[in-house]
C-alpha cells in the first residue's frame, strides 16, 4: 500500500502546471464560436421571416420556430457547449507546447477555426469587436452586405443583405400615413349670382390609377383621393383632331340627357391636341430625377421604376439625351447628360440605382434643375421627369413651400413631370403641387402595365408640350341654364380674372394629349333647382334661346410670354351623344359614388355599370373593360 501512495504522490508532482495564456485562448476561441454559430441562427431567422409572402409569413416564422428547437438543432447546441466546457477543463492542464497540432489555435477543428479571430483576443474586448473583426458571413446567395445607403454596423446581423429585409409583396396600405391633395366642391351655382366658371386644364392621371390600386387590394380609396377629373381623363376619347395649321388643339361640345337627372343636362366639353410627326418634334434633354431613399425599396417602387424607364428608353430618339440624378441622403449625378443611342451605359447607370437612407427631395429637385440647365440649347425641350412616393423628409417637405421653389424655377423654360410609385407613405399633395407648378403632369405607376402606357404608349404627351397655360371659361346663359356644376377640378378652380392674366399658371397640353370636362347644367324652370330664388330679384334672362353658353380657350405657346385666344359657342341642342360621352359621364359617376353620391339621387352602382358597359365601345388596350370591373368591385366593396 505503501509504494502504492508513493507512486500516486509521484505522479501527482509531475502533472504539469496550468498555462493561462493558453486557457485565456482557448476560452476566446470557443466564445467566439459560440458567438458566431448564435449569430448565423439569427441571420437565418431573419432571411425566413423575409421571404417572399406568397409562401405565408406565419408559415415562415413557424419553420423558423421549428427548426432553432428541433432535436438536431439542440443538439448541435448541446454539443457545441459541451466542447467549449472541456475544452475550458482540459486545457488549463496542458502546457502551451503540449497542446496537439489539431488544437492549435492556427488549425482548430473546423468550427473554431472559421471563428478564430485573426489578432490577438484581448481579456476585456467586447464580442461587438471580435464579430466585427470577421470576414462577413457567406451563403449560397454570395457574401453578405451592409444595408444600402448606410453605414456597415459592428454586427454580423446588421450586415446581412438588403434584400433580406425586403418582399416581393408591397406591405398593405397605410391611409393614415397619405397625403392627397383635393378641395370640397362648389356643388351647384346659380347662374344669375355667378355665370362664369374658369378653370385650368387637368391631364393629370393620377387619381385613377390611385383608385385601382385601393379597390384591387381590397378597400375603397379614401375620399380625398378620388378626383374626378382625373378618373375621366385617364381614358382616350376619340375626338376631332386638328389640322396642321391653326391652334395646337381642337375644341368639341356634346350634350346629353343626365343620366342620374332626367331634369338636367350633361355638357361635355372635349380639346384634342394634335400629334405631330416625329421628324417634327424638338430633340429633348431629359433628366430623369430618381428618390432611392429607403421608402423607395419595394417591389412596387424603384424596381418598377426601372422596369419602366428600361420601355421608356425605346421610344427616345439617337438626338434626345439623358442624364440621370439620384437623391437620397444627399443628391448626386448618376450619369451625366448622354445620347439616348448609347443604351448600354444609361441601362449601366439605372442597374446602379439602390434604395436606401432618407429623403432629400429638395436637394435632388435643386441639381436636377441645374443639370437640365446646363443641357439646354435653343430648339431643344428640357423635360425633369422625378419618380418619386413623395416622402420628402429632408429639407423642405411642405407642399406649399415646395410649390414656390418650383414656380420660381418656371422662368428657366423646364418642365417637371411627376412619376408617383407605391402606397402606405404616399404623398400625392407633394406630387400635384410639384407638377402643377412645374408646368407638367402627375401620373401614379401601380404595376408594369400602367408602367407602359405612360411611358410608352402616353409618351408624347408626357414629355412634348403643344400648349403652356391652357385655360378654359365658360359663360353660361340665364335664358337657358339657371344652375350650374363643374363635376371636379376641384384643384384646377381659378378666378374670372385670372383668365385673362397671362402671369397666372395653369395646365399644360402635351402632344396627343385630350381634356374633358364635364357640367351639370339645370334649365331656370327646372324642378331639380337647388337655389331658393331671391327675394329681391334676380337679373333679367337675356341671352340666346339656342345657346347654354360661350365657350372661351387661352393659351401660349411654349416657350411665349403671351397668351392666344380662342371661342366657341355651346348649342342647346340635346341627343343621344356620342358613346365617349356617355363612358364619360360612367366615370364621373363612378367618382361621385366613391365621394357619397351627393349629387345622384337614388342613381347607383348598378346603372352606373350598365352606362359603361354599353358605352364601352372601341377598347384595344382594354382600359374601358378594367374600368367596368373595378365599378364592379367597388361596388361589391359599398355595403
Amino acid at each position: 500500500m505503501t509504494d502504492e501512495l508513493d507512486r500516486l504522490r509521484e505522479a501527482l508532482r509531475d502533472i504539469p502546471q496550468a498555462n493561462s495564456a493558453a486557457r485565456q485562448t482557448a476560452l476566446d476561441a470557443a466564445m467566439v464560436a459560440f458567438d458566431s454559430h448564435r449569430s448565423q441562427a439569427r441571420v437565418a431567422a431573419v432571411r425566413s421571416t423575409a421571404a417572399p409572402r406568397k409562401t405565408g409569413v406565419w408559415q415562415g416564422v413557424r419553420q423558423m420556430i421549428s427548426t432553432l428547437v428541433s432535436r438536431p438543432a439542440l443538439a448541435t447546441t448541446a454539443s457545441v457547449a459541451a466542447l467549449c466546457l472541456g475544452l475550458v477543463a482540459v486545457l488549463p492542464l496542458m502546457p502551451e507546447d503540449s497542446l496537439s497540432p489539431g488544437l492549435a489555435p492556427k488549425s482548430l477543428p473546423e468550427p473554431l477555426r472559421e471563428a478564430a479571430p485573426a489578432t490577438p483576443v484581448q481579456r476585456d474586448q467586447p464580442v461587438s469587436e471580435l464579430t466585427a473583426a470577421q470576414p462577413p458571413l457567406a451563403d449560397a446567395a454570395g457574401p453578405v452586405q451592409p444595408l444600402a445607403g448606410r453605414s456597415a454596423a459592428p454586427s454580423i446581423v446588421a450586415a446581412a443583405p438588403a434584400e433580406a429585409f425586403r418582399s416581393e409583396t408591397p406591405a398593405p396600405p397605410l391611409p393614415e400615413t397619405e397625403a392627397f391633395a383635393n378641395a370640397p366642391s362648389a356643388g351647384p351655382i346659380a347662374t344669375a349670382e355667378q355665370p362664369v366658371s374658369t378653370f385650368a386644364a387637368d391631364v393629370d392621371t393620377a387619381s385613377y390609377a390611385i383608385v385601382r390600386s385601393s379597390l384591387l387590394a381590397g378597400a375603397l380609396p379614401p375620399r380625398d383621393a378620388v378626383r374626378i377629373e382625373e378618373m375621366v381623363n385617364y381614358f382616350p376619347y376619340a375626338y376631332p383632331a386638328p389640322g396642321q395649321d391653326g391652334p395646337p388643339f381642337l375644341a368639341d361640345v356634346d350634350v346629353i340627357e343626365t343620366p342620374w337627372n332626367a331634369e338636367t343636362k350633361l355638357v361635355r366639353i372635349g380639346v384634342q391636341g394634335r400629334l405631330p410627326a416625329l421628324a417634327d418634334r424638338p430633340p429633348l434633354n431629359l433628366v430623369l430625377l430618381v428618390d432611392t431613399s429607403g421608402s423607395m425599396q419595394d417591389a412596387n417602387k424603384l424596381p418598377l421604376l426601372k422596369q419602366g424607364l428600361r420601355l421608356m428608353l425605346g421610344q427616345l430618339r439617337p438626338e434626345d439625351r439623358v442624364a440621370i440624378v439620384a437623391y437620397a441622403g444627399s443628391a448626386g449625378e448618376v450619369l451625366p447628360p448622354t445620347a439616348a443611342s448609347d443604351r448600354e451605359s444609361i441601362l449601366s447607370a439605372l442597374d446602379r440605382l439602390d434604395a436606401g437612407g432618407p429623403t432629400a427631395g429638395t436637394e435632388g429637385i435643386k441639381l436636377a434643375y441645374q443639370v437640365a440647365e446646363g443641357m439646354a440649347e435653343t430648339g431643344r425641350i428640357g423635360r425633369v421627369l422625378l419618380a418619386t412616393d413623395g416622402d420628402f423628409n429632408l429639407g423642405i417637405f411642405d407642399p406649399e413651400r415646395l410649390e414656390e421653389m418650383i414656380a420660381a424655377k418656371r422662368d428657366s423654360g423646364v418642365y417637371l413631370s411627376v412619376l408617383g410609385f407605391g402606397r402606405g407613405n404616399l404623398d400625392d399633395a407633394t406630387m400635384q403641387a410639384l407638377a402643377q407648378s412645374g408646368n407638367g403632369t402627375a401620373a401614379y405607376i401601380d404595376t408594369a402595365q400602367e408602367a407602359r402606357k405612360v411611358l410608352v404608349d402616353q409618351l408624347s404627351g408626357v414629355l412634348f408640350p403643344i400648349a403652356d397655360d391652357l385655360k378654359l371659361q365658360v359663360e353660361w346663359n340665364p335664358a337657358t341654364v339657371g344652375e350650374w356644376r363643374l363635376i371636379g377640378y376641384e384643384t384646377r378652380a381659378l378666378t374670372r380674372a385670372d383668365f385673362g392674366n397671362d402671369k397666372v399658371d395653369a395646365g399644360e397640353l402635351g402632344a396627343g394629349h385630350s381634356v374633358t370636362a364635364l357640367y351639370e347644367v339645370t334649365p331656370p324652370d327646372s324642378p331639380a333647382l337647388r337655389n331658393e330664388t331671391l327675394r329681391y330679384g334676380q337679373p333679367t334672362p337675356d341671352g340666346p334661346a339656342d345657346e347654354l353658353g360661350f365657350l372661351r380657350l387661352r393659351w401660349k405657346e411654349p416657350g411665349a410670354a403671351e397668351s392666344t385666344q380662342i371661342q366657341l359657342p355651346i348649342p342647346e341642342a340635346t341627343g343621344s351623344g356620342t358613346e365617349d360621352t356617355r363612358f364619360a359621364a360612367a366615370i364621373a359617376g363612378f367618382g361621385q359614388l366613391l365621394t357619397g353620391g351627393t349629387y345622384l339621387g337614388n342613381w347607383d352602382w348598378e346603372q352606373a355599370i350598365e352606362l359603361a358597359e354599353r358605352n364601352r365601345g372601341s377598347d384595344p388596350f382594354g382600359y374601358r373593360a378594367e374600368a367596368v370591373t373595378l365599378l364592379r368591385l367597388a361596388q361589391s366593396l359599398d355595403r
